[in-house]
């Protein structure tokens, strides 16, 4: 059965930085075994250490963390982001290092707790943009191509539709926000005065990669993936890695085939129940959240753990 985890803590870890749903720790070299360094190639050249990313059922709708968890939705997220890694890693390299969690974790923490959720990762450096494939037409994306025709600049043929498949997967970045802040959709021509021409390329042409890789992998196995957000970051050496989270749920927008259909907004393996039933409250989508009815939460859950299964083939119960 899965756990349930709000807020992480770790003591003896420096917080680094306590996300949506993610804490992130600054994890030191002398914390972890010599034999899982080695195992993980470490031979000394990582001298600021690595961190400890925790993925929590904390859940944000419309940019607001919400009071409720969705239990284990940590566990599964980090456990689609696992499969999509390893399964990618012909196509990226990314910020796994193979080390296990357990050995490094303080003592007198619950060790189930986190055995699922948490994973050690490379310390990088964030490329300050969200990178956004875009598959299908929805979301702000089908928002903006109503109002100009196009999506973050790209000029998209006239006549498409809510929820239609685009003549070809689009590069759509956005902005970083702050928690409780908007990311804006911006055009590549102001990702590339943000990061340089040659690392935008190189960011652009990853996502593209990685996007038409998963959608294909998952409409075999009748799910669409209609657009993903992916998070880049550089080590030391300007090597570029895909790190966060990677194709779940939180991050895509994954529609089941045989309930899909052009000019409505298909149903997702998502948050969008929870989005549903908030459109119902008179609430102003400002913090704090209101409270989730039980139902609303046990469903959400159960969308999560569908996608894992039939995704990753992993059954959390």
């Amino acid at each position: 059965m899965s756990t349930t985890l709000l807020q992480s803590d770790l003591p003896g870890l420096p917080l680094r930085h306590r996300g949506k749903v993610r804490d992130v720790f600054d994890l030191p070299r002398e914390r972890i075994p010599d034999a899982a360094l080695a195992a993980a190639g470490d031979s000394g050249t990582s001298p600021d250490g690595y961190l400890l990313m925790v993925a929590t059922d904390r859940l944000s709708a419309f940019d607001v963390v919400l009071p409720d968890p969705i239990p284990g939705k940590g566990e599964m997220l980090c456990q689609i982001s696992n499969f999509w890694f390893g399964k990618t890693a012909h196509l990226m390299p990314n910020h796994l290092t193979g080390i296990d969690v357990v050995p490094v974790l303080p003592e007198g923490v619950d060790r189930a707790l986190y055995a699922k959720r948490a994973v050690v990762t490379r310390k990088l450096k964030p490329v300050p943009v969200e990178a956004i494939a875009r598959g299908y037409l929805i979301g702000s994306g089908w928002k903006d191509y109503q109002r100009t025709g196009k999506v973050s600049g790209i000029a998209l043929p006239e006549g498409l539709r809510q929820a239609e498949q685009l003549p070809e997967p689009i590069f759509t970045p956005s902005t970083k926000a702050a928690v409780g802040d908007h990311d804006e959709n911006i055009d590549f021509d102001a990702m590339v005065r943000k990061v340089g021409g040659e690392l935008a390329e190189r960011v652009r042409d990853a996502t593209l990669r990685l996007y038409r890789f998963a959608a294909t992998y998952a409409a075999e196995r009748g799910i669409l993936l209609a657009d993903t957000k992916f998070e880049f970051g550089t080590d030391a050496d300007g090597r570029l890695y895909i790190m966060d989270e990677m194709l779940t749920p939180d991050s895509s927008r994954y529609w089941p085939a045989d309930e899909y259909e052009v000019g409505t907004s298909p149903p997702s393996y998502d948050k969008q129940i929870v989005r549903d039933y908030l459109e119902t409250l008179d609430w102003d989508k400002t913090p704090p959240g209101p409270k989730l009815p039980a139902e609303v939460i046990e469903r959400t859950r159960a969308r999560y753990a569908e996608a894992l299964q039939k995704l990753a083939g992993i059954s959390i119960d």
